[in-house]
């Protein structure tokens, strides 16, 4: 909720920036900005891709125009959203992650795209290689099916006698499959029984958290996905209502009462987008420029959630965390 001072300044900044981007449009560059989520939710990334681009001499509504779009986690609303931006010509389309990008590789092929969170963009045709994208897609890939072995490591410190755990994903997002066949394959060499979860829709989130109460799961394992994302508030409510601890996609999940999350620091990748977005401005081909991976990971850990449930996570997994909320 935006209390009334936040929201007078909100106010304040639209009314100073909209004539400036007014008088940008035909002078200077103009970014299609797609966010997968709501703005609210996208706020740190976006925050963190404008201060990439300060640092790199760009200035919203000074010498750049951002143009601003959001899915609201709905895929209906991908291939519209990608389609907007196209209508707009804009000089480059900055996709969040895959529907985003798979949305608008379909709406354009001669738009350059910068993926930010990509996941699997060979597999997914998105680029011919890492090393030599030969289209109009580059960026950053969050390489998550990669993270699946130590994510399943670390619960199993963090909790060393788990023994069944729960998978929930979302198997209408593209690259998501890997993910599970991945942790599958790790949770037999571990000796964890899985029990895999699909979830297309918010419905489907509480009907599945019904089956792993009646199963018997001692814990859950959540992927990441636009539509898990926007509800992760849900998610995290279900999983602390079912007594189960939750190792979740992203730290945002941690934040509203997930127990632990391992991944890519995606506003550090947000930020480096920036740096794609610069050469492709400066006449670069996304074709001739590298796919970068992540480089920084955060291990976050809920100590209020892990109370909650009256567990005691090892002084070793604690010591290894970037971020312990208390």
């Amino acid at each position: 909720m935006m209390d009334r001072r936040a929201f007078m300044g909100t106010l304040a900044m639209s009314a100073l920036v909209a004539p400036a981007e007014a008088q940008l449009q035909g002078s200077h560059p103009r970014i299609g900005f797609f966010s997968a989520i709501t703005p609210e939710q996208t706020i740190p990334y976006d925050d963190a891709f404008r201060e990439g681009l300060r640092k790199l001499g760009y200035i919203e509504g000074q010498n750049v125009v951002i143009e601003r779009r959001y899915a609201h986690g709905r895929p209906e609303r991908f291939p519209e959203v990608a389609a907007e931006l196209v209508q707009l010509n804009v000089d480059v389309i900055v996709a969040a992650n895959n529907p985003a990008v798979a949305a608008t590789q379909r709406a354009t092929r001669t738009i350059p795209i910068v993926m930010v969170f990509g996941i699997d963009p060979v597999s997914l045709g998105f680029v011919a290689s890492l090393a030599r994208p030969g289209g109009n897609i580059t960026g950053l890939s969050s390489q998550i099916p990669d993270l699946a072995a130590k994510r399943l490591q670390l619960f199993k410190e963090a909790i060393p006698d788990l023994s069944r755990v729960a998978v929930l994903w979302d198997p209408t997002e593209p690259g998501r499959r890997p993910e599970v066949t991945e942790t599958e394959a790790v949770a037999r060499a571990l000796g964890v029984s899985l029990l895999v979860m699909e979830a297309r829709n918010p419905d489907e989130i509480s009907s599945a958290f019904e089956v792993m109460t009646r199963r018997g799961v001692r814990a859950v394992m959540v992927h990441g996905s636009s539509m898990l994302y926007v509800h992760r508030t849900k998610i995290a409510e279900l999983a602390t209502k079912s007594r189960l601890p939750a190792m979740c996609a992203l730290h945002p999940y941690v934040e509203v009462g997930c127990l632990v999350s391992y991944a890519p620091s995606f506003t550090d990748m947000s930020r480096r987008a920036a740096t794609y977005v610069d050469k492709i401005l400066k006449g670069a081909k996304p074709a001739e420029l590298p796919v970068e991976q992540p480089t920084k990971f955060d291990l976050v850990i809920n100590m209020n959630t892990a109370k909650a449930l009256g567990l005691t996570i090892p002084p070793s997994v604690l010591l290894r965390a970037d971020r312990v909320i208390e």
